[in-house]
């Protein structure tokens, strides 16, 4: 049986970082895991609840349908100001949407992050797990994917080149894949 991870990149550029360890998370994804990225958050509109009371925007409908269909999530967060990117934590806000019976509920999830700086995102990190433990995602502890200086491990093209950082990226699938079997099938909203 497959597991089916849904990969969000927390950046809007084509060529983040981010999305590059996606990319690489796929071509070291262990037998049986299926990653699908999903690359809708730049069509989310900023949270509303005027805009929520007439019903979630085709683009918000989008996303809630690729976390209900998944097993399990992958984060790739960069880390903007010491936090977590506008347009992740709007997609986490609007998927948390309504309370207590959303799609995050009981969702494993693990985090990882890329940036040219030194910290390799674990500020935003920290703040995307405060944020899961209000929808009650169940956020992997370890191991931490912090990936800084990513401009000396991702090339030009996209490519994950550091073999350090591939195999800290397969090691934190094995450990998602044992978590989601672990923690079992997301409950369903009530």
């Amino acid at each position: 049986m497959t597991l089916r991870i849904l990969g969000i990149a927390g950046s809007l550029r084509a060529a983040s970082f981010n999305r590059a360890l996606l990319h690489a998370a796929i071509e070291v994804a262990p037998e049986g895991v299926a990653i699908d990225i999903f690359d809708g958050l730049g069509a989310i509109p900023p949270y509303n609840a005027d805009v929520e009371a007439q019903g979630d925007p085709a683009a918000v409908v989008a996303l809630k349908t690729a976390i209900g269909d998944a097993d399990a999530l992958l984060i790739a967060t960069p880390e903007y100001n010491y936090g977590v990117p506008g347009v992740l934590k709007n997609a986490i806000d609007w998927a948390s949407r309504p309370p207590g019976k959303c799609v995050l509920n009981g969702k494993p999830a693990a985090l990882m992050g890329a940036t040219p700086g030194g910290t390799g995102t674990a500020r935003a990190q920290l703040a995307l797990r405060q944020s899961f433990v209000f929808t009650d995602t169940c956020a992997l502890l370890r191991p931490e994917v912090l990936i800084a200086r990513a401009h000396e491990k991702i090339d030009a093209a996209g490519r994950v080149t550091d073999a350090t950082t591939r195999e800290l990226i397969r090691r934190l699938l094995d450990a998602l894949v044992d978590w989601t079997r672990r923690v079992g099938a997301p409950r369903p909203p009530a």
